[in-house]
């Protein structure tokens, strides 16, 4: 079925604790992977948090890659969504590469193919 993008979900784990907690090697990668991906880069935000840990976004015309690194525990959460015909695998594959991740858990979502079918929680309230 023809969606409008893909969304790819990684946990990343066993990550380099000084890469996970070094924000120009986590843009330079971040901004290479969108590169190598196909994307045309729009805008690259990054902070570095106190004591440790980077949260940041690299904008693309096709939509977008962001993290959050938690370096005392060799984690990041990423995400890469992509629009039109760009495989968001290529650019996590190098984004996981890079942090030296020793595991990788990942979903991919397809995105834009229609109503999301949510199931509902109902709870009874007294």
């Amino acid at each position: 079925m023809e969606t409008i993008g893909r969304h790819v979900i990684s946990e990343l784990w066993g990550c380099d604790f000084d890469k996970l907690n070094n924000m120009d090697f986590i843009e330079k990668t971040f901004v290479e992977a969108a590169l190598k991906s196909g994307a045309e880069v729009r805008e690259v935000a990054f902070h570095k948090f106190a004591p440790q840990g980077v949260s940041g976004v690299v904008i693309i015309s096709e939509s977008h890659l962001t993290i959050h690194s938690f370096p005392e525990h060799g984690y990041a959460s990423i995400d890469v969504y992509t629009c039109g015909n760009l495989d968001p695998n290529i650019a996590a594959d190098y984004i996981a590469e890079a942090l030296n991740a020793q595991t990788r858990e990942n979903v991919e979502l397809p995105r834009g193919m229609g109503p999301v079918q949510v199931k509902s929680n109902k709870m009874n309230v007294l």
